[in-house]
């Protein structure tokens, strides 16, 4: 069990941890939990590689968390809803920097309207799931060398809402629809974290899923007041008697510190965390867990092949 939960912070999380010499890539790094996870990793002395697609947006992060914290902070653009900026990125990330111990897979977009990325998928799976899976597969080299590497995905409880439908993954038959969408998503991330560690484990390098909680980012910012009144009245439904359950946003980057530093996590990957914890899997709890086709290793081990075949490059490293 964890000694930290629902209310912790990134910071309260990192307390004991000294984390000089260790190098973090954070991906979404600009704002909101990516910056936030950034800096308390920061502040406890990590060199820091934030990643996003707006260039002046990074150097202004880049300049707010060195003034706070005194880090190394350098930066990388990469729209990771372009596959030839994620190549890029990969790239130069590879000739630019020796070794990343912890990727922080943070970036996304939450439903939507329907949309393509550049080559044509669907928005968030495309962003969300495909974007990263590339980026991640070019930065192993990286982690390889990196001492005891996590790779830490942001997936959500929003897996709950669908899952990955192999059939039509980027809505080219079906009826579009932005939840269910986002769902799809996150649960490709679930099933991603399952498909490294089965890969990786034997090389010391460990993935992590995360729900964050929920908290108002700019993730939200494509939600119609509609949309927010709905949210809330589910999270009020899910909650109990302790009503609706928001995070301020150093409380939602504490799992995702959790996951990439606890000790007890240490060679035991492949799980979904939530409030500083490993979730039990469930699937029926609409308040919490991880659903079960969610960890499903021959899902996890089809979507990989899929996602091999849509970003064109089989990975072996």
């Amino acid at each position: 069990m964890s000694q930290f939960g629902f209310d912790s912070t990134a910071d309260e999380v990192l307390a004991d941890h000294d984390l000089t010499g260790r190098t973090a890539f954070i991906t979404g790094a600009y704002s909101g939990l990516g910056q936030e996870t950034a800096r308390a990793m920061g502040a406890r002395g990590a060199r820091l590689i934030l990643s996003g697609r707006d260039p002046a947006k990074l150097g202004a992060a880049a300049d707010t968390i060195r003034e706070q914290t005194g880090a190394t902070v350098e930066t990388l653009a990469c729209d990771l809803a372009s596959l030839d900026s994620v190549r890029s990125a990969g790239k130069e990330a590879n000739a630019r920097f020796d070794s990343i111990d912890l990727l922080i897979n943070n970036a996304g977009v939450m439903a939507s309207p329907l949309g393509r990325t550049a080559d044509g998928f669907e928005l968030q799976f495309g962003t969300n799931h495909l974007g990263h899976f590339l980026l991640t597969n070019l930065l192993i080299p990286l982690l390889e060398k990196g001492d005891r590497p996590r790779i830490v995905n942001l997936s959500s409880r929003g897996h709950h809402l669908d899952t990955v439908h192999f059939d039509d993954l980027n809505y080219a038959e079906r009826d579009y629809d932005k939840w269910e969408a986002y769902g799809q998503s996150k649960t490709a991330n679930i099933l991603f974290t399952v498909a490294i560690e089965q890969r990786l484990a034997d090389r010391g390098i460990h993935s992590y899923a995360v729900h964050p909680g929920g908290i108002m980012t700019n993730l939200a910012r494509h939600l119609e007041p509609d949309d927010l009144a709905n949210l809330r009245k589910r999270m009020e439904s899910n909650a109990g008697d302790g009503g609706m359950t928001l995070k301020s946003i150093p409380q939602g980057a504490a799992t995702t510190c959790w996951a990439a530093t606890a000790p007890e996590l240490e060679g035991k990957g492949g799980i979904y965390a939530e409030d500083c914890a490993v979730a039990e899997q469930s699937d029926t709890d609409p308040s919490g867990g991880v659903r079960s086709y969610a960890l499903d290793k021959q899902a996890a081990e089809r979507l990989w092949t899929v996602s091999e075949e849509l970003v064109g490059a089989t990975f072996a490293w």
